[in-house]
């Protein structure tokens, strides 16, 4: 369980994320991830990164229960560890392919939304439930993914995408059954691998250096609302019942949230409640 590396073959570094059940990452996990990352990216015998998760789905988010239960030093420990696994993999000095079953949801859409190619399986979901747990963050990363319509209403409805969709809008390289996704995405690092190693570091650089949005920057705004939420007391109420709404029409702005209607959870994925943003 935790954060480990391998190498199957010269060149690719496999990073793999165990957490059981459903790869929600404690706040060490962020951490240990996010140095894996960078020491892959670090070691001169590397071409490309393999980001892959053991269990039924990539990424979960953060772990809910954790914050739920340490309070303001692991939410704030958790949004740092997240800021910096998703600027590990975006700033990773060779090309990062995620290879992604299951779901995929909040911290999961940070990571392969700064990834530099995408592998599905078949079954694999994508999404931000970020409002139904009383925070704010990672739209920077969806809107890497899907046009920005679309991001904007899959963040408000907490709704996924699927692989196949993704695939569509040009995000998702291949979408393959999940007993060949590993096979699929260690092809992709096999063919980006054989590349010259300077060059490929050379290229990385290139290619962030010309992109239009600071994703860092971008995802650090994103999280001052998240604070903003937890200190108002908001994120609390949200994140203690899983987004359950007032359903009267009434839209309450006075600070103090009802929570005593339905959950709207169309198109997203139960992964046992202990999930988050």
């Amino acid at each position: 369980m935790g954060v480990s590396r391998s190498s199957p073959e010269k060149g690719i570094s496999v990073i793999t994320v165990d957490f059981p059940p459903v790869n929600a990452l404690p706040v060490r996990g962020w951490s240990d991830l996010a140095d894996a990352v960078r020491e892959s990216g670090r070691d001169t015998g590397v071409r490309c990164v393999v980001l892959a998760a053991e269990g039924r789905g990539f990424n979960a988010g953060v772990d809910i229960k954790e914050i739920q239960a340490a309070g303001q030093g692991a939410l704030i420990g958790a949004n740092h560890g997240c800021a910096e696994a998703f600027a590990a993999v975006y700033e990773c000095a060779v090309p990062v392919v995620a290879a992604v079953q299951g779901f995929c949801l909040g911290g999961g859409i940070g990571l392969v939304g700064n990834a530099d190619a995408i592998v599905a399986s078949e079954d694999a979901v994508f999404g931000l439930p970020e409002l139904d747990r009383g925070a704010l963050g990672a739209a920077t990363h969806l809107a890497r993914l899907v046009p920005q319509h679309l991001m904007r209403a899959l963040y408000y409805t907490g709704r996924t995408a699927s692989a196949a969709e993704l695939h569509r809008h040009g995000s998702v390289w291949r979408v393959v059954p999940r007993a060949e996704l590993r096979d699929a995405a260690l092809e992709l690092a096999h063919e980006i691998a054989v590349k010259d190693g300077r060059l490929l570091r050379m290229a990385k650089a290139a290619i962030n250096g010309i992109d239009p949005i600071d994703v860092r920057r971008s995802y650090r705004f994103e999280q001052g609302f998240t604070f903003e939420a937890n200190l108002s007391g908001l994120a609390d109420r949200v994140r203690d019942t899983f987004g359950k709404y007032d359903t009267s029409g009434k839209d309450d702005t006075s600070g103090k949230d009802d929570t005593s209607g339905k959950d709207d959870t169309s198109g997203k994925d139960d992964t046992s409640g202990k999930e988050g943003a």
